[in-house]
C-alpha cells in the first residue's frame, strides 16, 4: 500500500499502483474461501456445522461467492470501477455471503463470525477513504437482522442478541483498529518514499559532486579492476570511456604498482607518477575501503601541477620581498660602475687593451642590470586571468609580429594547427612564452634557421599541446637536465631567466613546459590544461 502524501486527520490519499496488489490478495484469499466450501460441499465431505441447516443455500451462496471472486480477479486486473469503489462493493459481497452462510450453518454459534471480522479487518486495511465505519455498521446490521429473521420466523432456536451484539461492537472495534494501522502503516510508507526520494537526488548530487571534482576519483576493488572513476581521474590518466570493469594494471601499469606497494606497506601514502601518454605529474593517494581494504581501494589523483603552482607563488612572493630590497643597494653602485666606466672610456690617451677593459666593464654592468629587471619582472607578475584562446587566430597574429619585428621572411615559420577545442591561457603570457621559444630557435637556428609551430590534440581527452621545434644544433644531453634552472645558460651574453620564466608562467596558467628530445634541432612542448578542469588562481 505505498502512498504519495501522509494522510492528515480526514484526509486520505488517493490510491496508487501498489494499493491494488494487497487487494489482489485480499481476493485471492476471497477466492480461496470460496473454492474451498464449494470442494467440500459437491464432494459430500463437508464437516459440521457448514450447510447443516440449509445445504441448499450454503451450496448456491459459496457458488455466487466464488464466482463473485473470479469476476473481481477481472476486475482487479482491468482496475475498473476504481479502488474505493471495488473495495466498497467487495466487502458488501464478503458481509452478505458470509452471512448468508453463517445462517445456513446455524447462525453465530458456527463460528463464521470470525470471517466476518477478517472481511471487516481486511476492508479497513485496504480502504482509502473513511469508510471503515460503514463496514462494521453494515456487518452488524447484518448480524441483528439474522437473529431477529431467527426470531420471528422461528425456523431456529430462538437467536442470541447478546453474541451479535458482542459480534457487531467488535466489528467496529476491528474497524476501528484496522483503520488506524491503516493510518500508520500509510505514514509510514509515505515517510519511506519521501526518504526514498531524499537519497535518490543525495545520491544523484554526490555523483554530480565526484563527476565534477577537479581531484580525480578512482575506485579500485580487490581484485585491481577499475569500479569507478570520475571525469577528472579519466582525463588525468587519459582513459577512454567505459573503462570500468577493467584490470587497473592494463590501464596504467605505474598507479597499478603504487597500489601494490600501498597494500605491502612498502610505500607512502602519496607518490608523484608521470602518466606514460600524456607526460602529466600526477600526484596519488590511497585510501581503503572497508576493514583492511576488503572492499578495495580509493586512489585520489591530483595534478601535481596545481601544487607546483602554489608553491610557485610563494617562491615568487619570497623572491620579490628578496628582490625589492636589495635591488636598490646593488642598482645603485652598479649605476656608479656603469657611469664611472663610460666617463673612463670618453678619457683621451687609453690604448686598446684599456678600452677593451671599459667595454667589459660596461658589458657586464648590462648584464647584471638585465639580470636584475629579469628577476623584478619574474617577481611582481601578475596572476594568469585564463582566457579561452582561438588557437588559428592569435598564432596569425603572433607570427605577423614576429616576421614584423624580426625582419625575416614569412617563409621562415611554418604553423600546422589540427583540430582542437581550444586552449585556456593568459594571452599576454602565453605570447612571452612562445616569443621565449621562437626567439632561442632564431637565435641558435643560425642564418638558415627555421621555426615549425604546431598545435594538435593528445591523447582520449583531446588535451591541446603546442610545439615549437627548430633545426639547430639541439640542446646536448648534458645540458637537458638544467636548461630550466634559473641562471643556466650556454651564452657568455644571456642571463638564463628565460626557460626557467616560460616555464613558471606555463605552472601559473595550469600548464606545463618540457623539452622534447629530437634528433635535430630543439623541441619544447606546452601542454595546455584541459578546459573542463578550471581552477581559481591565488591571489
Amino acid at each position: 500500500m505505498k502512498a504519495t502524501n501522509l494522510p492528515h486527520g480526514n484526509s486520505w490519499p488517493l490510491a496508487s499502483h501498489e494499493d491494488w496488489r494487497p487487494l489482489y490478495f485480499f481476493n485471492l484469499y476471497r477466492t480461496t474461501l470460496a473454492g474451498l466450501f464449494l470442494v467440500l460441499v459437491f464432494w459430500g465431505v463437508a464437516p459440521r456445522p457448514l450447510g447443516q441447516v440449509d445445504l441448499v443455500l450454503f451450496r448456491n451462496t459459496a457458488l455466487f461467492y466464488f464466482v463473485f471472486s473470479l469476476f473481481s480477479s477481472v476486475t482487479i486486473h482491468w482496475r475498473r470501477p476504481g479502488f474505493d469503489t471495488q473495495i466498497m462493493l467487495q466487502v458488501m459481497v464478503d458481509v452478505v455471503a458470509i452471512s448468508l452462510l453463517m445462517h445456513a450453518s446455524g447462525g453465530i454459534n458456527s463460528g463464521f463470525g470470525m470471517l466476518l471480522l477478517v472481511a471487516v479487518a481486511g476492508g479497513s486495511i485496504l480502504a482509502t477513504s473513511r469508510i471503515t465505519l460503514l463496514f462494521a455498521a453494515m456487518a452488524s446490521l447484518t448480524l441483528l437482522s439474522q437473529q431477529l429473521y431467527v426470531g420471528l420466523v422461528e425456523q431456529l432456536p430462538v437467536g442470541n442478541y447478546t453474541q451479535a451484539g458482542i459480534l457487531g461492537a467488535l466489528c467496529f472495534a476491528v474497524a476501528h483498529g484496522a483503520r488506524r494501522l491503516a493510518i500508520r502503516v500509510r505514514a509510514s510508507e509515505a515517510l519511506a518514499a519521501r526518504r526514498e526520494q531524499d537519497l535518490a537526488k543525495l545520491a544523484q548530487l554526490n555523483e554530480h559532486i565526484i563527476q565534477r571534482m577537479q581531484a580525480g576519483i578512482l575506485a579500485v576493488g580487490p581484485g585491481g579492476t577499475v569500479r569507478l572513476l570520475n571525469e577528472s581521474a579519466r582525463s588525468l590518466l587519459a582513459l577512454p570511456r567505459d573503462v570500468e570493469g577493467s584490470a587497473l594494471q592494463t590501464l596504467c601499469p605505474d598507479l597499478a604498482g603504487l597500489r601494490q606497494k600501498w597494500r605491502r606497506g612498502n610505500g607512502w601514502n602519496s607518490h608523484l607518477f608521470h602518466t606514460g601518454r600524456m607526460s602529466v605529474q600526477v600526484m596519488a593517494s590511497f585510501a581503503s575501503l572497508g576493514h583492511k581494504g576488503e572492499a578495495g581501494v580509493l586512489i585520489f589523483l591530483e595534478d601535481a601541477t596545481a601544487i607546483s603552482r602554489r608553491a610557485q607563488q610563494l617562491k615568487l612572493a619570497s623572491l620579490g620581498r628578496l628582490t625589492a630590497s636589495i635591488a636598490h643597494e646593488i642598482r645603485n653602485p652598479l649605476g656608479a660602475i656603469s657611469h664611472a666606466g663610460q666617463l673612463l672610456q670618453e678619457a683621451p690617451g687609453l690604448v686598446g687593451g684599456e678600452r677593451r677593459l671599459t667595454e667589459i666593464i660596461r658589458d657586464n654592468c648590462q648584464r647584471m642590470n638585465a639580470i636584475i629587471e629579469n628577476v623584478l619582472g619574474l617577481s611582481r607578475q601578475r596572476p594568469a586571468v585564463l582566457e579561452t584562446l582561438a588557437v588559428d587566430v592569435w598564432l596569425r597574429e603572433f607570427c605577423d609580429e614576429v616576421v614584423a619585428d624580426h625582419r625575416v621572411d614569412e617563409g621562415i615559420i611554418a604553423v600546422d594547427i589540427q583540430d582542437v577545442s581550444g586552449i585556456r591561457f593568459d594571452p599576454s603570457q602565453l605570447r612571452q612564452v612562445v616569443w621565449n621559444l621562437v626567439e632561442n630557435g632564431l637565435r641558435y637556428g643560425g642564418a638558415g634557421a627555421k621555426i615549425d609551430i604546431s598545435v594538435f590534440p593528445i591523447g582520449e581527452t583531446g588535451r591541446a599541446c603546442l610545439e615549437v621545434s627548430d633545426n639547430g644544433a639541439g640542446i646536448s644531453e648534458a645540458d637537458r637536465e638544467r636548461i630550466f634552472e634559473p641562471f643556466f645558460t650556454t651564452e657568455g651574453s644571456g642571463t638564463g631567466l628565460g626557460l626557467f620564466i616560460a616555464r613558471e608562467l606555463c605552472i601559473a596558467n595550469q600548464a606545463s613546459l618540457e623539452h622534447i628530445p629530437e634528433a635535430h634541432g630543439a623541441c619544447f612542448r606546452i601542454s595546455f590544461s584541459d578546459p573542463r578542469r578550471q581552477e581559481v588562481p591565488l591571489v
